[in-house]
């Protein structure tokens, strides 16, 4: 049920050459160490391409103003692993469902185990509601009810 750690990195868009990052304590410092706002901007594309405003969502429009300036081009520990939490489901979905298309329909149709509420809110707003998602998806890949 877990997404190679991998998969998270290229969803990411964070160019891995000597292959260092398919470490989780890797990917733990690279979070820790502030990911590029350019991460965020490849995921909302990559899980919203129509909506650019997916992005505040992760980042308030006016941190990342800030995030944008020269030398300043990272996000924040809790900005990045909000993000990498969403990449971390993102991946996974879209292995569960086949392509981005299903699951881009999947996260942003309200679900019964989540008392209607969209999967890509109940992602963003903690871990546990990740895990929550996480679930789900490892139902409908393993044949178990969701």
């Amino acid at each position: 049920m877990q997404t190679a750690i991998s998969e998270v990195v290229r969803t990411l868009g964070i160019v891995d050459r000597d292959r260092r990052l398919t470490s989780p304590i890797n990917l733990i410092a690279l979070i820790e160490g502030g990911l590029p706002v350019s991460a965020l901007e490849r995921v909302s594309k990559l899980i919203a391409p129509s909506d650019a405003s997916f992005k505040y969502r992760i980042v308030s429009r006016a941190t990342l103003a800030r995030r944008r300036k020269p030398g300043q081009e990272r996000l924040q520990t809790d900005e990045s692993d909000r993000l990498v939490r969403l990449a971390r489901i993102w991946s996974f979905a879209t292995d569960v469902w086949g392509g981005e298309d299903a699951a881009r329909a999947f996260f942003f149709r309200p679900h019964p185990l989540l008392e209607n509420r969209l999967p890509v809110d109940v992602v963003l707003a903690s871990e546990l509601g990740a895990e929550l998602v996480n679930d789900i998806l490892g139902r409908l890949k393993y044949g178990s009810a969701a």
